[in-house]
């Protein structure tokens, strides 16, 4: 099994959640759509060449209110959760990490 965490603003935590619950994230024996998350502030500053959600290209530091939510997923979904993490995920570059953990 894997522990899922990632970082989502505000204004998208339960499309982003809900598009990794459809694909199986989150499901723990007889459970389903289990996590945990903590609202917190992210920073960033997009260089010249980004694409940012927030901010402009080239721009200031940008502070955010974002949730970092974390999750298990089985091994074998992996591939899945992280694909629609990023295609429901409204950044360029998506904050995430995967954590191998023994059940």
């Amino acid at each position: 099994m894997y522990s899922l965490v990632f970082y989502v603003p505000e204004t998208h935590l339960e499309v982003v959640k809900d598009a990794v619950f459809a694909v199986g994230g989150g499901q723990i024996g007889d459970y389903e759509k289990c996590c945990w998350q903590t609202l917190g502030q992210g920073q960033f500053k997009p260089t010249a060449n980004a694409t940012p959600f927030i901010g402009e290209a080239g721009g200031d530091v940008e502070s955010v209110d974002e949730y970092r939510v974390e999750m298990v997923l089985k091994s074998e979904l992996k591939v899945q959760v992280v694909t629609a993490l990023k295609s429901a995920h409204p950044y360029e570059e998506v904050a995430y990490h995967l954590i191998s953990i023994e059940t």
